[in-house]
């Protein structure tokens, strides 16, 4: 199937290379996926505009309606992506499910919200002006998606770019084509023009370099890791584009004594291993006042041990592969060098015998700070924990990172969040339950874990520019007086 949306068509890329996709559970491969060249890549960029200049100049209120029907017939095709998406990525049918049930709310609410993208109007110092402000589509957009959320992901950039009038090239992941081509075949379906909507895959130096070497783009959105992020936002520094960089993170964990463990264990357990630990915000250092420290070890680790461990498709699976070799292939330095510092082994540590991309569940007890995976995300399996005595040495912990994304704080002292809130340095913050993600809400980081938002009222506004309009009555020869 060709998998690139260039110009209205479907088609393969021209690219002399050619991408192979992975089955993560068997590590099989399942197809080959035609690259695009640079002829591929400028056929793009001017679609985008020609697709802007066409897209732009749809009411809002029929883009919102053309963003619901896609939300619908995502809705309708549930099934069969949700299928694609374990495949090419690994996870367990019942997550892949959950992540387009997100997905449909991620474009309801920007199809909701393209209605209310408002101007205001200012009171005038002159009598008879008037002093309007306009929220124009900032321009053709690139967005690049990765392959832990292919879908999730992809339609925060999709949708607010669509939404707020801008055209989108997304460059997505090359791991999970089939099912964001699928996504992007609902969004096709809903009537857009041509160009308004391309979708790339690519060799990704060669692919961002010829976008953002282009001043058609205006807008950079990316979701990646930090040096990725670092090299995309020095290109787009060249042709003056606006950015935004979710860059992962390494989120803490701040259990109290006060907290109710059971709870915790049970809502942490599901948020640190759902897609087998590959989430940007997931919950990975665990800092544990010391008094309930055991215990809450305790807990993890029977959570850790009802974990199944299988393909995605299998019946019963609750922890599938990781998505790629490599991915595979990083867990095992990270627990290795945490050990010769002096972490405590308590369950797994070990890839499984067999085919496929798998790491057991692991947890590590009285992990050191210099230890590499205090230090550096490791987006597995991987629960890490120490315990701590004060709020302040929890505090210094948690902030001893670069990253800032997302931070989970347990504790029923109402006086202790008030405290510990604006302590945590990072752009999100979950009390007594392990969710950050809601499309209704803004979503992102500060420090190493890049800048701006997706969803809320701040992802339309990122697409958005504002312009000032100050209107006189016609000119009567008077030189109008206006204050400094």
């Amino acid at each position: 199937m060709p998998l690139l949306h260039i110009a209205g068509r479907w088609r393969a890329g021209r690219h002399e290379r050619r991408h192979t996709v992975f089955d993560p559970s068997c590590g099989q491969p399942i197809g080959e996926l035609g690259l695009a060249n640079g002829a591929d890549i400028d056929e793009a960029l001017a679609a985008a505009e020609s697709g802007f200049a066409a897209w732009r100049q749809v009411p809002a209120f029929k883009r919102g309606e053309a963003l619901l029907a896609a939300a619908r017939r995502l809705q309708q095709r549930g099934e069969e992506i949700a299928t694609l998406l374990t495949r090419e990525q690994g996870k367990p049918l019942a997550e892949a499910r959950s992540e387009i049930a997100g997905t449909v709310q991620v474009i309801q609410w920007y199809a909701e919200e393209s209605r209310r993208s408002y101007g205001r109007i200012i009171p005038p110092r002159v009598p008879g002006s008037a002093l309007q402000v306009l929220r124009e589509p900032v321009g053709p957009c690139a967005a690049f998606s990765p392959w832990n959320f292919p879908l999730m992901l992809s339609s925060r950039k999709i949708a607010g770019a669509l939404a707020a009038g801008c055209s989108v090239v997304l460059k997505a992941a090359e791991e999970t084509p089939a099912s964001v081509a699928a996504m992007v075949d609902c969004f096709l379906a809903s009537g857009l023009p041509d160009g308004a909507l391309q979708l790339l895959y690519g060799v990704p130096e060669e692919v961002s370099r010829r976008l953002l070497g282009s001043p058609i783009i205006r807008k950079l959105s990316f979701t990646g890791s930090v040096p990725v992020g670092r090299e995309l936002a020095r290109l787009a520094a060249d042709q003056l584009q606006r950015v935004t960089l979710e860059l992962g993170g390494h989120a803490p964990v701040l259990v109290f004594a006060d907290a109710n463990l059971d709870a915790a264990v049970v809502q942490l357990a599901g948020a640190k291993f759902r897609n087998a630990g590959q989430i940007c915000a997931a919950p990975t250092r665990f800092l544990v006042e010391r008094s309930v420290h055991d215990a809450f070890l305790e807990r993890m680790a029977a959570a850790c041990e009802q974990l199944r461990l299988g393909p995605g498709l299998a019946p019963g699976s609750t922890l599938g592969p990781l998505a790629s070799a490599r991915r595979q292939a990083a867990m095992q330095p990270l627990v290795d060098d945490a050990l010769a510092n002096g972490a405590r082994l308590v369950v797994g540590g070990t890839r499984p015998e067999g085919q496929g991309f798998f790491y057991r569940p692991t947890l590590l007890a009285d992990v050191p700070t210099q230890a590499r995976a205090m230090g550096t995300e490791p987006f597995g399996p991987l629960v890490l924990t120490r315990p701590f005595d004060t709020e302040a040495e929890a505090i210094a912990v948690a902030n001893g990172t670069r990253m800032g994304l997302a931070a989970y704080l347990y504790t029923d002292s109402a006086s202790r969040q008030a405290r510990l809130v604006p302590a945590l340095r990072t752009g999100m913050v979950a009390i007594n339950h392990a969710s950050v993600s809601s499309p209704e809400a803004p979503f992102g980081g500060v420090g190493d874990s890049g800048y701006g938002s997706e969803c809320g009222v701040e992802g339309l506004d990122a697409y958005l520019q504002p312009k000032f309009v100050h209107q006189f009555p016609a000119f009567d020869g008077t030189p109008p007086r206006i204050s400094p």
